[in-house]
């Protein structure tokens, strides 16, 4: 039950994560800066600059906004254009992790034997991590490229100085949510990914692993000793000199065939 609830908070965690990065595509002002309303001038005249990612944008205060498209794809800036494909790398590899995860939860009745579920769950939270460090890199590079002029000592005529805009901050908050889904997925199935084989006695230079099943046979009580366990190994408490014993003192039956012989 714990299994089932820890899985059921990663998938809801990561889904809202990916949702905040995939809003962040379509939403305005990932840099804004504003101009004008100084100098003491008896009327105010204040404009804003705004970006996206698709379009620059003009905002006066009357309120009346005027943008420009960017134009083709190889006349974009390098660090729009980077931002664009880590974004949307990010997204689909989200999208495949999304679809593992779901397969491999507890909770779904699709996906094969638990040991599968439990591989493809893992695998879905590597794909979560992965595209989370994506988008990470995305918004690290957008950041980067906006606080180098931000806080640059000179820059040159005409160029503004934008702040970061709340899309920016979206984004981050949604990877970071996508890194505690992955978190909590790997957490309900690591033991069974880390487990190979169980030790289940140590002497000397042998080491005993485990039968594969734990069944008993209906001679003994227990498996069959081997020759790989040597002296340690305890079987149904008789040794062959005490076997040997009891099959002598045991009366054997001629058969008829050999009556007759």
């Amino acid at each position: 039950m714990r299994k089932r609830l820890i899985q059921i908070s990663g998938f809801l965690i990561s889904s809202l994560g990916w949702l905040f990065v995939l809003c962040t595509m379509a939403m305005d002002y990932w840099r804004i800066t504003k101009i004008g309303g100084q100098g003491g001038s008896f009327i105010i005249k204040v404009a804003w600059y705004w970006s996206n990612l698709w379009s620059d944008c003009y905002t006066d205060s009357a309120a009346v906004t005027n943008c420009r498209d960017y134009p083709v794809l190889w006349n974009v800036a390098y660090y729009v254009q980077a931002v664009r494909g880590l974004l949307m790398c990010g997204l689909t590899i989200g999208f495949f992790a999304v679809v593992c995860c779901f397969v491999g939860m507890e909770c779904t009745y699709i996906g094969g034997s638990d040991k599968t579920k439990d591989k493809v769950l893992f695998a879905g939270a590597v794909l979560h991590f992965v595209g989370g460090m994506s988008d990470i890199a995305a918004y690290c590079l957008y950041i980067n490229r906006i606080a180098r002029t931000a806080f640059a000592r000179r820059v040159a005529s005409g160029v503004l100085r934008y702040e970061l805009g709340p899309p920016v901050f979206l984004g981050l908050a949604g990877c970071f949510f996508i890194l505690i889904g992955a978190v909590l997925y790997a957490v309900t199935v690591y033991k069974v990914i880390r487990r190979g084989s169980r030790v289940v006695q140590a002497s000397d230079a042998h080491t005993y692993m485990a039968p594969p099943s734990r069944g008993r046979t209906i001679y003994s009580g227990y498996y069959k000793p081997s020759k790989l366990y040597g002296s340690n190994y305890m079987g149904s408490g008789r040794s062959s000199a005490q076997l040997s014993k009891l099959s002598q003192a045991t009366p054997t039956k001629p058969s008829d065939r050999d009556a007759f012989v």
